[in-house]
């Protein structure tokens, strides 16, 4: 069971904070709800209490997951053959997983993608959600704010690999 102060991650939303609880009424059934609140664009969400599993819910990475998170962000960019529509299905899916890093390749692959030339704005959905995904759960990780996560973030994946110099 989950308590108060708990740090979780909820995939395709991000990590957050379990700030409380509620009970709510919807179609006349009275149910219990987790209050999740994410660090990045002050987002609040209600998980109910009895889907936990369900949704995936899951802790945070150990710290000695970094560097696992940094080895993603700086290595080469996977290519894709294809339309951008089996690459946007290709990256919802990894997203869909809740790990992060499958969360931190959708972010660098997109983010150098953008780069290069502007992407779709479906794909620049997943980017920014991507990227959501990933800070959110870096800053408690890391215990740094979501603009130090976001330019450490950034900076890692615009570090050139050696075979894309």
């Amino acid at each position: 069971m989950l308590k108060i102060g708990d740090k979780v991650v909820y995939p395709m939303h991000g990590a957050g904070e379990i700030t409380g609880m509620e009970e709510n009424e919807v179609g006349g059934v009275i149910s219990s709800y987790y209050i999740l609140h994410l660090p990045v664009g002050n987002m609040k969400l209600m998980l109910p209490v009895d889907k936990v599993e369900e949704v995936g819910l899951r802790d945070l990475i150990p710290v000695t997951q970094l560097k696992d998170v940094i080895e993603v962000l700086t290595a080469e960019t996977e290519q894709f053959q294809g339309s951008w529509n089996k690459r946007f299905q290709t990256n919802l899916e990894r997203l869909k997983t809740g790990n992060i890093l499958d969360a931190a390749a959708v972010a660098r692959n997109l983010s150098r993608q953008n780069n290069k030339k502007k992407i779709s704005s479906g794909e620049r959905r997943l980017l920014d959600l991507s990227r959501q995904i990933l800070i959110t759960e870096l800053v408690y990780v890391c215990e740094k704010t979501p603009e130090e996560v976001t330019a450490w973030v950034d900076e890692l994946i615009e570090s050139p690999t050696t075979e894309e110099k």
